[in-house]
């Protein structure tokens, strides 16, 4: 049996719905996105143009909610399929779009560079339990208007799993999207095997800009899906409660599926969110917070009332470095989120309210995720009853550790984690050399970077890329990319 946590009843999850539903009809939203105006008239929205403001209906709601999918896979650059996300299936992605890297050396948070970016994809790549990659921080040394493109694209030579991404302008979708098909090879197969995920999030409270309610569209339109990560703040610009927060949330991310039905019937989206409580002492966002778990399984519940598949940021810490706060509330999050089924967790790597990447924290944070995957896993019995002749073996035998029953069943049993856990004893710990945690993930971090092979892109498709990425950053006046294993 699978275990499952919830946190909210039917009659509170269907309140929260309906609040949301007066909310888009009765309030309205702000879309500063002429083409979306445009398209939400053509189906019966009352639009104010001048005013960008736009007034839902419940068909609208209905349609949308109706065409959009309960689920739908990944594939990673080969088209092998490696996610399905729906039910309470979960998968493990790097936090994304952090603005600093915690520096393995110094321990402190600096700027990053395409090096720390290509040693990061190197680890994702050789982490089971951490299922995509995402552009997961913002190298520095390239010029702003390539960043977006420039992170997948060393995403894409880097590492074979799907990517969560996103774009920061209207223009820059258009290279990001050429990559993919580059990769793909053609427009349908990109739409039939899709290996990316945008992230397109409307401001709270109750707006959309221009530059995100079109990555929107243009991703509905080329058949990618996006995932929705609202991000209200209790207390500041949602309300206070997490009740009222989750029906502004509800509200502000099914204005994204409707967006994107209205484009596209039966586009792909993540019911997602990346809410916090505001934190009034410090005027911070904590994404350690028991509130921040509350709000995370709320939504990831009212999705799957809605019949979406769901996505939040959680599992990772507002911890400076790779400390015990780092470990407490990351792996807290993680066990509410696995046991919640919420689909896509986004957050491994993560400190500093979403701030910062670290690829140490992310191999800790990568046990973490499968001790809670295992814990999902629940209770099956495996040949176990009767249980008396395992137990007569026991006693006869003195020990179980060779028995047919032992060598059948222990892997599927067991879950062992990697070097970051200590499990020796201490005698042992210090004849192995005493090693701290950050020494272990440290050590490990350079072994894993060491041994990394290419993901196996064909040549051409390789050569493709580069001079796709090249020629962008050229015209922004780099004159070569930073220097990149290809």
């Amino acid at each position: 049996m699978r275990p499952v946590l919830r946190f909210l009843t039917d009659d509170l999850t269907d309140r929260i719905i309906d609040e949301a539903r007066d909310l888009l009809c009765g309030l309205g939203m702000e879309i500063h996105n002429v083409r979306a105006l445009e398209l939400l008239a053509d189906h019966g929205a009352r639009v104010d143009i001048e005013a960008r403001h736009v007034h839902f209906t419940t068909d609208l709601i209905d349609s949308a909610l109706k065409a959009a999918p309960s689920s739908f896979a990944l594939f990673d650059v080969h088209g092998s399929q490696t996610h399905d996300l729906g039910g309470h299936r979960v998968h493990f992605t790097p936090g994304s779009s952090a603005i600093h890297y915690l520096d393995p050396e110094t321990g402190r948070m600096r700027q990053p560079t395409t090096a720390d970016y290509v040693r990061f994809s190197k680890v994702v790549a050789q982490l089971p339990d951490i299922a995509a990659q995402s552009t997961a921080f913002i190298p520095g040394d390239v010029p702003v208007a390539v960043q977006d493109s420039y992170r997948l694209f060393l995403s894409l030579v880097h590492c074979a799993k799907p990517v969560v991404t996103g774009s920061f302008s209207i223009a820059g979708f258009e290279l990001m999207r050429d990559l993919l098909l580059a990769v793909r090879g053609s427009s349908a197969e990109l739409r039939a095997k899709p290996l990316a995920v945008f992230s397109c999030a409307p401001t709270s409270p109750l707006q959309w800009s221009d530059i995100t309610s079109q990555n929107l569209l243009d991703c509905a339109a080329a058949g990618i899906p996006v995932e929705i990560p609202t991000m209200p703040l209790a207390g500041f610009t949602s309300p206070v409660t997490v009740a009222g927060t989750l029906a502004q949330h509800a509200a502000e991310t099914m204005s994204g599926v409707i967006l994107a039905q209205l484009v596209s019937p039966g586009a792909r989206v993540l019911y997602g969110g990346s809410p916090a409580p505001f934190d009034i002492r410090y005027e911070t966002t904590p994404m350690g917070a028991a509130e921040t778990w509350l709000l995370d399984a709320g939504l990831n519940e009212v999705g799957k009332r809605l019949g979406l598949p769901t996505q939040a940021y959680i599992g990772l810490s507002d911890a400076k470095g790779l400390d015990a706060q780092a470990g407490l509330e990351t792996g807290m999050g993680a066990v509410v989120a696995v046991l919640s089924g919420i689909n896509n967790v986004s957050g491994p790597g993560m400190l500093d309210f979403e701030n910062c990447q670290s690829t140490e924290k992310l191999i800790v944070d990568h046990e973490i995720a499968g001790l809670a995957l295992r814990l999902a896993r629940g209770v099956t019995p495996r040949d176990d009853f009767p249980v008396r002749p395992r137990i007569e073996e026991l006693l006869r035998e003195g020990h179980l550790l060779i028995s047919d029953h032992s060598m059948q069943h222990l892997a599927e049993e067991h879950h062992f984690p990697g070097p970051a856990i200590e499990r020796a004893n201490l005698s042992r710990w210090l004849e192995e050399g005493g090693r701290t945690l950050v020494d272990k993930v440290k050590a490990e971090a350079d072994r894993l970077e060491n041994s990394w092979a290419p993901p196996g892109l064909a040549p051409s498709i390789a050569a493709d890329l580069e001079k796709r990425m090249a020629a962008a950053a050229a015209f922004h006046g780099l004159d070569r990319l930073p220097g990149i294993d290809s």
